[in-house]
């Protein structure tokens, strides 16, 4: 009896001190497995995302992330509403779009402070030299309800027309970007780099309207213009707080690595096939480009009011609606970032 007794006990204080080790070490939880939809993730814009993934700071951060491709915003932004991922890399002024309808999403990590999309003309068309030319003509927008559509909106009431003046041509990025302009189907469209770099390299674009820079895109929206976050449902992100931080975590971490990188240390970590077969060019765009990106993912002050200010111009959504702009970005999570 003593002998059976004293092997219980000692069973026991195994099992006791085994099951204290796994307390201590790193736990995988449920919701540590995170799907993210990008807006197309092979763009400069939205390049903290594959960033992040290759310089594994989420893993180090305890998380499982799925990065999803979807090259149109706004259907990456449906995918959230209906549930199917939990975040979204996309613009910010969706936050404001979507509070106009009811519904509740926040910018949790507010990656640039400029769109870094510009406009171009086909040079075919030398006849387009600003935005009052839009008229009669096809533009080309990633997608209807995209933010490149938003802009191409703004810009065009901007200068005085009407939105039945022109046509919004749905033809995403890349290659479908460029068969539109090069086969005519569009005589101007928004894009971002690299697909800028591809058609002024060929010479079959010029810039009419430059938003890549805070300078110039103060000159063309008539502000400092908050654009690529990571968006979440602001339900979610109040049910989910330790998940929020750790992504907030690494996409700072990715931000601190942009702003103390130079270009070239950047596209090494990207997937070969992002270069499109000109790497130079890549790394020309990239450098030219990574001052739109903040250097700590927090929200510049003067931003919300500008992307307001512009969605109001055009949108009957969100014109004359009461706009809490609070509700729509949180530095919570990137001000407590480790």
């Amino acid at each position: 009896m003593t002998l059976s007794r004293s092997l219980l006990q000692t069973t026991a204080l195994a099992f006791t001190i085994a099951v204290g080790a796994l307390g201590n070490m790193p736990t995988a939880h449920a919701d540590d497995k995170i799907t993210i939809m990008v807006g197309g993730y092979e763009k400069h814009i939205y390049l903290p995302a594959k960033l992040a993934e290759a310089l594994g700071y989420f893993k180090d951060e305890g998380l499982d992330v799925e990065l999803l491709n979807e090259p149109a915003g706004v259907d990456a932004e449906n995918q959230l509403l209906a549930g199917a991922v939990q975040g979204v890399v996309g613009f910010y002024d969706h936050c404001v779009d979507l509070q106009a309808k009811g519904k509740f999403v926040e910018s949790v990590v507010q990656f640039s402070q400029a769109p870094g999309e510009v406009e171009l003309a086909s040079t075919k068309h030398p006849e387009i030299k600003s935005a009052a030319d839009f008229k009669g003509m096809n533009l080309g927008v990633t997608g209807l309800g995209s933010s490149t559509n938003f802009l191409t909106q703004y810009l065009a009431s901007k200068a005085g027309l009407q939105p039945g003046d022109f046509t919004s041509v749905p033809v995403g990025a890349g290659a479908t970007f460029i068969a539109a302009m090069q086969q005519d189907k569009i005589e101007a469209g928004m894009t971002t780099e690299p697909t800028i770099s591809r058609l002024l390299k060929t010479n079959e674009a010029r810039v009419m309207i430059d938003m890549r820079s805070v300078e110039s895109t103060r000159s063309a929206l008539g502000g400092t213009y908050p654009a690529a976050s990571l968006y979440m449902e602001t339900s979610w992100v109040d049910a989910h707080k330790e998940t929020t931080q750790k992504l907030a975590n690494a996409f700072v971490k990715t931000l601190k690595y942009i702003n103390t990188h130079s270009a070239e240390d950047i596209a090494d970590k990207m997937p070969k096939d992002f270069y499109v077969g000109d790497k130079d060019g890549y790394v020309k765009a990239l450098a030219d480009g990574k001052a739109m990106f903040t250097a700590d993912g927090v929200m510049p002050e003067d931003g919300p009011k500008t992307v307001l200010a512009v969605l109001s111009t055009f949108s009957k959504n969100v014109k004359g609606k009461q706009i809490d702009l609070s509700k729509t970005y949180t530095s919570e999570f990137v001000k407590a970032a480790k």
